[in-house]
């Protein structure tokens, strides 16, 4: 007797962004139904909508890519940084939970203090330092709270791609246009490929689900197998509450650091200086350390995690051919 799974409808939120769109680009890769939608297509800030969507469609899966991501706006901003970073995971799990809809939501660093001596684990005490950290870290408690079956929380830091606005794409442009910049050197964590994010988001939903490289096979117990056709059915491992895992690429920087690779691997005559964090006063407070420990999740679902000069490379070597 054999099991088949159905095949898996997953709704991408804040597909425009760099995740986002990561993961439309991956997509093709598996053999499952991906809906993207940006804050045109669905406002997950407004739960009508999203329960409306939701029910056109019949998703398995729901992957939240959506963030206000305007650290220091966001200190001026409350009420919108709320309702995207707090509200609308709110809503979504409260739509997961009604729906047996499996979540995975993308969080933050900056729910840390960043004051550790050692990279964070998942179960650290948090203590956000501004707007954008404290509304992230209420989405995450709203989530928890109501605890929709099977669901994920994976908190990242230092994030950029090819897509969107970030660190790498300013360093860029800037060290073309100047000859030297001051980059903050206490500071310090590990950056992300928006890339390698995507994937690890995609490996640990298809690990959850038995479907390995893009395939629709799984082995289950005797027990569950079943040639009835009502018995087919999408198949998650079962977990009793929200599971938090940590995300980055591997190593450690400095924002100074950072800037310094950007610039040599991009072949730019532009000077990096190091400054202190008092040398370039912001609206929100930074973490001075931000470093998370990705044991977990490199245990339980098998992830051999890039070093982040690695992917940087990958990254430039990208963004350079697309523009030409």
């Amino acid at each position: 007797m054999s099991f088949e799974l159905e095949k898996v409808k997953i709704l991408v939120t804040g597909a425009n962004g760099q995740v986002g769109s990561e993961l439309r680009e991956l997509a093709n890769n598996y053999n499952h139904t991906f809906f993207f939608t940006d804050r045109e297509s669905l406002d997950i800030t407004c739960k009508e909508a999203i329960e409306s969507f939701v029910k056109k469609n019949s998703f398995n899966v729901i992957i939240n890519a959506a963030a206000y991501t305007a650290v220091d706006k966001a200190e001026e901003d409350y009420e919108n940084a709320n309702k995207v970073n707090h509200l609308a995971v709110k809503h979504l799990a409260e739509i997961a939970k009604e729906r047996n809809i499996k979540l995975i939501h993308i969080s933050t660093d900056y729910i840390f203090d960043g004051k550790n001596y050692r990279p964070y684990n998942e179960d650290d005490t948090t203590n956000p330092q501004g707007v954008y950290g404290q509304t992230k870290l209420d989405g995450e408690k709203a989530m928890i709270a109501i605890n929709p079956k099977n669901s994920i929380i994976i908190r990242t830091s230092w994030v950029y791609s090819s897509y969107g606005s970030n660190f790498v794409k300013t360093m860029l442009r800037l060290g073309k246009e100047k000859e030297q910049l001051g980059v903050i050197f206490d500071q310090v964590g590990t950056p992300t490929y928006a890339r390698d994010l995507a994937l690890a988001v995609l490996r640990v939903m298809s690990y959850e689900l038995g479907v390995m490289n893009g395939s629709e096979k799984i082995i289950q117990n005797s027990s569950e197998q079943s040639d009835n056709p009502a018995r087919r059915r999408t198949k998650f491992k079962t977990q009793n509450s929200v599971k938090i895992y940590h995300y980055s690429n591997e190593g450690v920087c400095s924002w100074y650091d950072f800037a310094k690779e950007i610039m040599r691997m991009a072949k730019l005559n532009c000077q990096i200086n190091p400054i202190e964090t008092k040398e370039y006063p912001t609206p929100a407070k930074r973490p001075h350390y931000s470093l998370l420990n990705k044991a977990k999740i490199k245990k339980e679902f098998n992830i051999e995690i890039p070093y982040w000069r690695d992917s940087l490379f990958d990254c430039i070597k990208k963004i350079m051919s697309d523009e030409f």
